[in-house]
């Protein structure tokens, strides 16, 4: 039976409750449920969407009902089964193949319905939702997975945040339309040749939503509308962050700067690492190693140097705070066992950032011990929170079971500093952080890839998740440049591999030096048992650390950076604006080229310039396609016709980039 209410369409059958909205332009928000109301979770959807926009008719008979919202249209079998149009055009629909009726005519006695709800004992649902795959379709965005795989057709993505993986459950369709799983409980999504499926393990209803559009640009636009966008970019930061793991001490870090001072390498935020704190879950510097933190951080501050200090989630039972935390449940609780969640460098448990009086909690002492003192910038490492098993049923957090919620943890642990800091009158305090969901891109977020090998294969797959990122909506997105875990620094191959990636990062948001830099024999400060700065640090990751000639590369691409500043900054703001990231697609830039679409070895950055970065080890020219239009090689001026297929010369000097000038 279908009904109209509050400019929604309600469909029941069989004691599941569907409802369809519009919700923002040419949009519709699918929700359905087998409990006898909805839950009041929006989760990414901002709430001051009005959805009463809809054009609804339901047939006299209650055989079919349409919604249609601009050029998005929804059709409903009486058994509630739907078919999405563009226009007239049939795009996406639920894979059903049952006695009671069907969209086509083929296969009823499979018994296949569109929905499957699996109930647990006393409690939620697994809900599974299929579609019917069209094999010629391309598939984009969903995050970042470590994986070579650009067009996700055929892919199965978990829906699950772990260290590298960031799960953003955003997709573009070469079919000309996006499609949000809008629901943070771990599941999966199966992108077959034979049908797509999306899983929830734990909820209590279905939540997806839809739009339409010609191009890329235009579909992200409407996301971004109904999600949130970046805000305004600090165009103090977008040169270069120094970071390794780990400067150990207060004499270190300021000898570092004083060395890049000396040496004109200009810097803009120097990153302070792990276990400069006495225990995890102190959330201070340790006395013994910096001595006078606020001095230190002064003296930055006169050499034009912001201070980034990392933060994780991590409580260790030696902590002050645990005992205090542990009492007031303010810590992730587990379901069976002990209390532990985390195991490195101590007996931790991680905080429930999902709990407002948690983030309240932690951020007082984070003002107290680092922002009272002048750090610039907090960065939320560790932010999935990193388990030590992804075993996702054995936590729970305030707002619900792991498994139901899990996917929106790193958006609240960010929001516990963003909305700290804009409650203490601050206009826009950006963060670093490892993780993320569909809407973290509102809260300030600079994400990088995490913890990733130091290989060619790794950078080209970290080109992959770039333009994957971007492409659910996520426009700051940043790498270790390097990788994070290097054998051997003196390496050449390393050396080279570092040069390609600096290259490369030269391209891309944030230019940001970090790893973890072996081999690791360089000896402790002392032989305490227990945290703070004794640990170990890997070799130095500065720009003169690799030789007079990567030096000299390296100086020469940051003097490249800084050219390119406006233009950098145009691009954050073009992402505030409508959403559109900086390391863009092809396709993004040029939708009608064919060509574009099965490209992804190079990029856009920004509309104006391809770049080419080189991906394999010993590697001094490549291939690279120019489409339509003038271009002009960056590195001699030399220009070029469009729509051609070209062989560029790629010295370990510079990759090839083209700007493009008609």
């Amino acid at each position: 039976m279908f009904r109209i209410e509050n400019g929604a369409l309600i469909g029941s059958y069989r004691g599941e409750t569907v409802r369809i909205e519009a919700w923002g332009d040419n949009a519709l928000r699918v929700r359905t449920t087998r409990y006898s109301d909805f839950t009041d979770q929006d989760w990414a959807l901002c709430e001051e969407v009005d959805p009463h926009n809809a054009q609804i008719a339901i047939s006299d008979d209650q055989e079919k009902a349409v919604i249609a919202n601009g050029r998005i249209r929804a059709e409903l079998n009486r058994q509630c089964v739907i078919a999405f149009y563009k226009d007239d055009e049939m795009i996406l629909r639920e894979y059903f193949r049952n006695y009671d009726g069907t969209l086509c005519n083929e296969s009823r006695c499979l018994k296949y319905i569109s929905r499957e709800y699996i109930p647990y004992i006393g409690g939620d649902y697994k809900i599974i939702q299929k579609f019917d795959s069209d094999p010629d379709e391309k598939i984009f965005g969903m995050g970042q997975y470590q994986m070579a795989n650009t067009n996700l057709k055929g892919c199965i993505l978990d829906l699950e945040q772990r260290n590298s993986q960031v799960s953003v459950p955003f997709m573009i369709s070469s079919k000309g339309y996006g499609f949000l799983w809008n629901n943070p409980a771990v599941g999966r999504a199966s992108f077959g040749m034979n049908l797509t499926e999306f899983t929830a393990e734990a909820v209590k209803q279905l939540d997806y939503w839809i739009t339409v559009a010609d191009i890329p640009k235009e579909l992200l636009k409407n996301y971004t509308d109904v999600s949130g966008r970046a805000p305004h970019f600090d165009e103090s930061l977008l040169g270069l962050w120094q970071s390794k793991l780990r400067y150990r001490t207060q004499k270190e870090v300021l000898e570092v700067a004083h060395e890049c001072v000396k040496r004109g390498v200009k810097i803009d935020v120097i990153v302070i690492d792990f276990f400069h704190w006495p225990y995890q879950g102190e959330w201070c510097f340790d006395s013994e190693y910096w001595p006078d933190p606020k001095a230190m951080i002064d003296e930055l501050h006169e050499m034009g140097i912001k201070v980034c200090v990392s933060v994780w989630p991590s409580v260790d039972k030696r902590s002050s705070h645990f005992a205090e935390m542990d009492e007031k449940g303010l810590l992730i609780r587990t379901e069976r066992g002990g209390l532990q969640t985390y195991d490195y460098q101590g007996d931790c448990t991680e905080i429930d950032a999902t709990n407002p009086e948690t983030r309240t909690y932690v951020y007082d002492i984070i003002k107290k011990n680092y922002l009272d003192l002048g750090v610039d910038m907090i960065w939320l490492d560790n932010a999935e929170p990193d388990f030590v098993r992804y075993d996702f049923d054995q936590y729970r957090y305030h707002i619900g079971t792991a498994l139901s919620c899990s996917a929106i943890y790193p958006q609240y642990f960010s929001r516990m500093i963003r909305e700290g800091r804009m409650n203490d009158g601050e206009e826009n305090p950006i963060s670093l952080l490892r993780s993320g969901w569909a809407g973290s891109q509102k809260y300030g977020n600079v994400i990088w890839s995490g913890d990733v090998p130091s290989t060619f294969d790794s950078l080209a797959d970290q080109l992959q998740c770039g333009i994957n990122m971007g492409l659910a909506g996520i426009p700051w997105w940043t790498t270790d440049i390097g990788g994070f875990m290097t054998d051997d620094v003196n390496d050449p191959d390393f050396r080279q591999l570092l040069v390609r990636w600096f290259e490369f990062a030269v391209f891309t948001a944030v230019l940001r030096m970090h790893g973890d830099r072996g081999p690791h024999d360089i000896p402790v400060l002392d032989t305490r048992d227990y945290g703070g700065g004794y640990l170990f640090t890997g070799r130095p990751n500065e720009l003169w650390s690799y030789g007079e000639e990567v030096f000299g590369i390296l100086m020469k691409q940051l003097e490249l950076r800084h050219s390119l500043k406006d233009y950098i900054a145009s691009l954050f703001e073009e992402a505030h604006q409508n959403g559109s990231p900086l390391l863009r697609s092809m396709f993004y830039e040029f939708p009608d080229d064919d060509h574009c679409w099965e490209i992804y070895d190079q990029y856009m950055f920004g509309s104006e310039y391809l770049v080419a970065p080189v991906l394999s080890l010993n590697t001094f020219e490549r291939e690279v396609y120019l489409p339509d239009g003038k271009w002009m090689d960056i590195r001699d001026g030399k220009i070029y016709e469009g729509a051609s297929l070209i062989n560029a010369e790629a010295p370990l000097d510079s990759i090839p980039v083209y700007k493009k000038t008609a």
